[in-house]
């Protein structure tokens, strides 16, 4: 099996994948891709290419439904990362209430004064910010990494509310009790701190916007690790010249928020840790070699999980689109149903079949049938 990775993927991956594979950044027809921020939209996708790895939660730089349509699994790595990316926010956090930022640029330039104690104590009172204890922070997304910034704000003192939109009994159930679910709108109305941690979608897209903001108490702070267009650049900076907005911390730089006065950038710092690539790449490989051997789907963004012990010494995968109703349609095609497993995502469909031996035929028929992507015998 060959594995192209599009970028720097950590070594750790190479442990994971047997020795039987190959995993390069120059390899032709490959099973399966592994990619961190390379920008995969107008790449080419190679018929023999099965799946799609994002060492990473988001995945809006990899053609979802151009994936899907072609029988291409896409994973992620939910989780994976998420203790780098809590400890940011922390840290952002810290430097919008306490000046840190400015503070630590100003005294870099007492270099060679002749008195420095006593300037930077005349000087402090410039920077003078407050304490995140007992204030109130306010999560947009209470997934992996949002439930563990709200464990830390918890244990820092602080209160915390959290959207509760899309928020199952299930879901809530696994958070802190302490957390106060609440509209996104009384979030807004009643936070010190507002940090964002939702996926990158059309109903995301600019939703800290001008009638976002103005919901906001005045001097608000907002970390924004998820992604930069999240938020709306020109309101948010209108925002912080104004005042409306404290502090405005945001992980993805851009030349409409750089250099403005009250905006602290970093450079897509979220997961730049040792350990959460490593992390990711482990999860990313292991989901992989999951899929390509046992036709295993955890964690897929495109396609339905599915799950299932081997029960035979052979295995059919079957990729589909618009069929309601797998099992008949492989059963109409003469393939044994007694052993199987289906699972559906909106028009998407995938159904693993066991039995002790499946003509390899059969997976090149069905490959000329309508609705089915992709088949193959494992």
């Amino acid at each position: 099996m060959n594995i192209l990775k599009l970028d720097k993927i950590s070594k750790v991956a190479d442990k994971i994948f047997p020795a039987s594979y190959t995993f390069s950044d120059k390899c032709e027809n490959p099973e399966g891709i592994m990619l961190r921020s390379f920008k995969m939209h107008e790449y080419p996708l190679p018929q023999s290419l099965l799946c799609v790895a994002r060492a990473g939660a988001g995945v809006n730089n990899i053609p979802l439904d151009k994936c899907a349509d072609k029988g291409i699994v896409v994973f992620n790595t939910p989780g994976a990362n998420a203790n780098a990316v809590k400890e940011l926010v922390l840290c952002l956090m810290l430097m919008c209430g306490r000046r840190i930022a400015p503070a630590l640029n100003w005294a870099q330039g007492l270099k060679g004064h002749e008195d420095i104690n006593k300037e930077s104590e005349s000087g402090k009172k410039a920077f003078i910010g407050g304490e995140i204890m007992g204030k109130t922070l306010g999560i947009a997304g209470l997934g992996a990494i949002g439930s563990k910034v709200a464990d830390a704000a918890i244990a820092l003192g602080m209160k915390v509310l959290g959207d509760n939109a899309h928020m199952t009994p299930e879901k809530a159930k696994r958070l802190n009790p302490a957390i106060k679910l609440v509209p996104m709108d009384e979030l807004l109305a009643e936070s010190d701190f507002i940090t964002l941690h939702v996926p990158y979608n059309d109903s995301t897209k600019g939703m800290i916007n001008k009638e976002a903001i103005a919901k906001m108490k005045d001097g608000v702070n907002i970390i924004n690790c998820a992604r930069g267009e999240l938020v709306v650049s020109d309101d948010i900076v209108e925002a912080v010249k104004s005042g409306k907005v404290n502090r405005y911390a945001c992980d993805f730089a851009s030349e409409a928020i750089l250099g403005v006065d009250g905006i602290i950038v970093t450079p897509h710092l979220g997961a730049s840790t040792p350990e959460a690539e490593d992390n990711c790449a482990e999860m990313a490989a292991k989901q992989m070699v999951d899929f390509i051997e046992n036709g295993n789907i955890v964690n897929s963004v495109n396609y339905p999980a599915l799950k299932k012990e081997r029960n035979g010494k052979a295995r059919l995968c079957v990729c589909t689109k618009g069929v309601s109703d797998i099992k008949a349609l492989l059963a109409k095609e003469g393939v044994c149903v007694d052993d199987m497993a289906e699972a559906h995502k909106g028009d998407y469909g995938y159904a693993v079949a066991d039995a002790d031996k499946i003509c390899g035929c059969k997976a090149e028929k069905l490959c000329g049938i309508d609705g089915v992507l992709k088949a193959r015998l494992i």
